[in-house]
């Protein structure tokens, strides 16, 4: 599995980014960068990768650190995935 595109597939659809989400690398910031990225924005790329991927993500795993960018957040998601 690409967890890399896995992710951004997933931020695409939750934030309405009409395939812009492509275009980001790893280093592309997210979290106060992505004006779509708001805290109901959050939820939804959560609950998206809680069903697309089959795992579970507890309240307190999460910070603002995971979303600080889409490297962080891929390895999140791999740590999760793993």
């Amino acid at each position: 599995m690409d967890i890399k595109n896995e992710v951004l597939e997933i931020l695409d659809e939750a934030l309405g980014l009409n395939g812009r989400a492509q275009t980001f690398s790893l280093d592309t910031p997210l979290l106060g960068a992505l004006p779509e990225l708001d805290s109901m924005a959050v939820v939804a790329v959560i609950n998206l990768m809680e069903e697309r991927l089959g795992v579970y993500v507890d309240d307190d795993e999460i910070d603002g650190a995971t979303f600080a960018s889409v490297g962080t957040l891929v390895d999140f998601v791999q740590s999760k995935v793993g």
